[in-house]
């Protein structure tokens, strides 16, 4: 199932339950928000989560793209990314949390094909506070899904104060082999679903006030769901980056962590670009300059010629179509370009700098963060440039 239909199926098949599509485009929160980009699917909805009705009405979807950059250090593994999209369905006040997960199962079992036999889903089990999800754990039962109790791994918040409540995470095997174990003991055992039962608002002081119209916020993973259903081992191998992987090693011989984080930085760059977002020295512009010089890094460690002048332009305008967002790939390519000679300016004052006597030898932290503030280079630029990146 490749990723165009895995979309249509599950918006079809919330829509067809009387679900509003709501646009979930851009990665920039709303006005007033004090985060710089949406980290989740259900990140713009949180005032309607809390009460407040929504012109959509009380059963939405949606499809969102999303950017954490808290794993930055773990993209060229087989599953993380910078840009990603949250598949997502709500209830609120409408449906409770066994409706919810009735069909969620419907879905990937009719929808998705996947077999029940490599379904297996863990489910609060309670704890000084709350007691267990028993709503959740007798619809599993029921549907004759395997369940497995745990403690604040099925406990959803958002933050330490705001709406919370349990949840269920449904994970698919993705072992050679018959299943075996559970989800806390084989990570061959992968979740891609989440369902919460938004029931309650922790306050400051720890204390837990029951909301007064209790909600379901549901949260899927695009990238790790077709990684699933196309039974790929690493989500790079999909047809999300199949133009990444077909067109860049030969026009850049790298090692597959290498591979992959210039893959998933450069299209995360180009929708970052796309949704207006400029390089600058703080906020927003800065993560894009951030993206934009660690690939820069990466891609001219064995080879300093390398450009991002010979970047084909399908790849941009692959990553613009699929983000339904299009400045146009001449654009794109301009800031691109742009920042590439604003860093090799840094890279040759970088040198310069370093160079002199005061940092032949170790350097201090001190010596980091004065680089840093004071010249603009980065710890990783500067381990490059000393020739111990």
């Amino acid at each position: 199932m490749d990723t165009d239909r895995t979309l249509r199926v599950f918006t079809d098949f919330y829509r067809e339950r009387g679900h509003h599509l709501i646009t979930g485009s851009t990665l920039l929160p709303p006005p007033g928000d004090p985060v710089l980009f949406t980290t989740s699917g259900m990140h713009p909805l949180t005032p309607y989560l809390e009460g407040r009705p929504h012109p959509g009405g009380r059963r939405l979807v949606n499809v969102q793209r999303c950017l954490r950059t808290t794993d930055l250090d773990e993209v060229g593994d087989s599953t993380h990314l910078t840009v990603f999209e949250m598949l997502g369905s709500w209830s609120l006040g409408d449906y409770g949390h066994p409706q919810s997960l009735r069909w969620g199962y419907e879905l990937l079992r009719d929808g998705f094909g996947i077999p029940r036999d490599r379904l297996h889903v863990t489910v609060f089990g309670g704890d000084g506070q709350v007691g267990p999800d028993l709503d959740s754990l007798r619809t599993w039962e029921e549907l004759e899904i395997p369940v497995e109790l745990t403690g604040e791994d099925n406990w959803w918040s958002n933050g330490p104060v705001g709406p919370c409540g349990p949840d269920s995470e449904i994970f698919v095997w993705t072992g050679r082999t018959p299943p075996r174990g559970t989800p806390t003991t084989d990570p061959r055992w992968v979740e891609i679903w989440n369902h919460v039962g938004m029931r309650y608002r922790r306050h400051r002081d720890g204390s837990l006030q029951p909301l007064e119209r209790p909600g379901i916020d549901t949260g899927m993973g695009l990238e790790r769901l077709v990684t699933v259903l196309q039974g790929r081992d690493s989500v790079y191998e999909t047809d999300l980056f199949e133009p990444w992987t077909r067109l860049l090693p030969p026009l850049w011989p790298l090692d597959v962590p290498s591979l992959r984080l210039v893959c998933d930085h450069l299209r995360s760059a180009v929708v970052v670009i796309g949704d207006g977002v400029r390089p600058s020295h703080t906020g927003r512009g800065y993560v894009l300059r951030r993206l934009v010089r660690r690939l820069l890094t990466t891609l001219r460690r064995d080879d300093p010629s390398r450009t991002l002048s010979d970047l084909p332009a399908e790849l941009l305008q692959h990553t613009l179509d699929h983000f339904r967002t299009d400045p146009g790939t001449g654009p794109v390519r301009d800031v691109l370009l742009e920042e590439e000679r604003r860093f090799d300016r840094l890279l040759e004052r970088g040198r310069r700098l370093l160079s002199g006597p005061r940092y032949r030898g170790p350097l201090s932290e001190e010596d980091y963060d004065y680089l840093h503030d004071t010249h603009g280079l980065p710890r990783d630029v500067v381990l490059s440039l000393r020739g111990e990146g």
